[in-house]
């Protein structure tokens, strides 16, 4: 299939996108300190991937050789599938389908199936895809094994549709944004029938409360202190646009090499 290099440039952006809100991510949130390491090794997929997949797509951003690149993304898969049986144990196959690293471990898989499998003119050791525009010398990649590269693309397809289905969930990546949101009002734990001092003493302001305040009172408002930067980077539409994207390219990249 022959395929104008245009598009692959404009997939290639969309990829180096991905790897610097990636790299955001890491550095507003502080990737590095223990408090905000959660959920670091899926921004750090993300980046690698981004930086990857630019380069299969246009031959001059490519960066490592392709057995580089295999060694990388099989320890990934190896890392995501431990992060999944670990927290999916017990619960069935349809614990590891739902499960929050199910969609990274399919990408990690299909990066090294993509690596490993090429089978192309230029498979030897350089850049990836930089045969696939449609006047490159040498022809386009192919892959070992299309039939294993379909499985791929109905995977991937699966998790995007999943993703674009389902409501960004409030805690957001690396469960920043929504940790930093506190009441406004009192607290209300206390709620309940009025202690013996009255409406003066302590927590009966907040006992004798109508409902609808007490309701008002516990919606969370974000700290006014909390960077812009990291309220987008973090912000779950981020995070779920940047594995949306991911997907879609990698399932654009998997069909046109089958």
């Amino acid at each position: 299939m022959s395929i104008p290099a245009w598009i692959l440039d404009i997939f290639a952006a969309v990829m180096l996108l991905v790897a610097a809100v990636s790299a955001g991510q890491l550095a507003v949130a502080r990737a590095w300190t223990r408090a905000g390491a959660r959920d670091a090794d899926i921004a750090i997929s993300h980046l690698l991937m981004g930086i990857a997949m630019a380069g299969m797509l246009v031959a001059s951003l490519s960066t490592l050789p392709n057995v580089a690149w295999e060694a990388v993304f099989a320890a990934m898969t190896a890392w995501f599938a431990w992060c999944l049986w670990r927290e999916s144990r017990g619960g069935g196959a349809g614990a590891l389908a739902r499960g929050h690293h199910a969609p990274h471990l399919v990408h990690s898989a299909a990066m090294l199936y993509m690596f490993a499998a090429l089978a192309g003119p230029s498979s030897g050791g350089g850049s990836g895809m930089a045969g696939m525009a449609g006047g490159s010398p040498g022809g386009m990649q192919t892959l070992h094994a299309p039939t294993l590269a379909f499985v791929f693309v109905l995977l991937l397809i699966a998790y995007t549709v999943r993703d674009l289905d389902r409501q960004a969930r409030a805690d957001g990546y690396f469960h920043v944004v929504g940790r930093r949101f506190a009441p406004t009002g009192p607290a209300l734990a206390t709620a309940g029938p009025a202690p013996a001092g009255g409406p003066g003493g302590g927590d009966g302001v907040v006992a004798t409360m109508p409902r609808a305040a007490q309701a008002e009172a516990a919606v969370p408002e974000p700290a006014a202190a909390e960077p812009a930067a990291e309220r987008l980077l973090l912000a779950p539409a981020a995070v779920k646009a940047c594995r949306v994207a991911m997907g879609v390219t990698m399932a654009f990249m998997l069909i046109i090499m089958i």
